[in-house]
């Protein structure tokens, strides 16, 4: 995590501290399901509990590494160093690597879950608050990304909470279906550890037992980073926001090949109004510099209107716009000027 760019709960969730604090969680509860299985004595499950206060040395850990070259032993050795070698002996018995990294994987997403979904509480009542609040905000309403009928601020805020309500219900499941645990030991055949101990732990730890692993848990699970990158694009919220920013796309530009016309749907058309598709140049982008006939007027005149009528873009004929004749549409937007931009 980049601490500049997250929240503080985030960034400790993903931090070494917190992973290995999990780690350590996870190996005492397993000894306790040991200890009340027989398997290993009960004094030394309750001696590894002594070291449920430590702030585990990170830069410790990582020297031991240097040394073992296993992230695992590393830490066990470190916990060995806080409650004894010889209390500490039965610490990972039966268990592979994979039943701690895998289980504090999962422990760390779901607890990330949680955090995203509060978070999308918070977009949900906002987003309903606003569309309530301008239901009768009226706007300009786009077809393709072109001017098009009016429509209404509270309107699109309603699909914006749409949208977010169908992310959380993506979250939710992802939530769910991550939230496993296993501790199945090598290959996860259970052939040295008893099944016991892992429905102890991941009841523990607020997970349900993998029901099938090969000590690794199945990767398919992770749905919920493809649902966390669909719910930060937004790319419906953020391509309306664009559009807010400009008043034409594609309006209004030459064609490549100037034989073929391009018409716009019935939202899109103007009383006399006829135009060609875009043509993009060398480095890919549109030009937008040459508009001509009564559908360039009407398109700049539009641009005018909204921003007020004194900004001028270079490369345009400032002039031209205040020439056109404006059409009964546009007289309608410059009478809801004020609604669509102020409120």
């Amino acid at each position: 995590m980049i601490p500049r760019y997250a929240r503080p709960e985030m960034v400790s969730i993903w931090s070494p501290e917190t992973k290995f604090k999990i780690w350590y969680e996870i190996e005492a509860h397993a000894c306790d399901a040991q200890a009340d299985l027989g398997v290993i004595p009960r004094e030394n499950a309750e001696a590894v509990w002594k070291a449920k206060d430590v702030e585990f040395d990170v830069a410790r850990i990582d020297e031991i590494e240097a040394v073992t070259k296993h992230d695992v032993i590393a830490f066990l050795t470190h916990l060995a160093e806080h409650v004894g070698s010889e209390e500490a002996r039965f610490v990972h018995q039966g268990m592979t690597s994979s039943d701690v990294l895998d289980t504090c994987l999962n422990v760390q997403l779901v607890r990330a879950s949680d955090i995203l979904l509060g978070g999308l509480d918070k977009v949900l009542a906002a987003l309903k608050k606003r569309a309530f609040e301008h239901k009768d905000s009226v706007r300009v309403g786009r077809s393709h990304g072109i001017h098009a009928e009016p429509t209404t601020m509270g309107l699109t805020f309603a699909r914006f909470y749409a949208e977010m309500d169908r992310n959380k219900a993506r979250l939710q499941a992802a939530r769910e279906e991550i939230a496993t645990g296993a501790i199945s030991g090598a290959v996860g055949t259970f052939a040295n550890i008893d099944p016991a101990v892992e429905e102890h732990v991941c009841k523990m730890m607020g997970l349900k037992p993998e029901p099938i692993s090969t000590q690794v848990i199945p990767r398919d699970r992770h749905d919920v980073l493809c649902d966390a990158g669909v719910i930060a694009s937004i790319e419906n919220v953020a391509i309306e926001i664009r559009h807010m920013q400009r008043t034409e796309v594609l309006e209004g530009a030459n064609s490549l090949d100037g034989s073929k016309r391009l018409v716009g749907d019935a939202a899109q058309k103007e009383p006399g109004a006829d135009r060609k598709p875009d043509r993009a140049g060398p480095s890919g982008a549109h030009d937008r510099g040459a508009c001509d006939g009564k559908r360039g007027a009407v398109a700049r005149t539009r641009y005018f209107a909204f921003v007020g009528g004194t900004r001028h873009w270079p490369g345009r004929d400032r002039d031209a716009g205040f020439r056109a004749e404006p059409s009964g549409r546009l007289l309608k937007m410059l009478v809801f000027r004020k609604t669509c931009w102020t409120t």
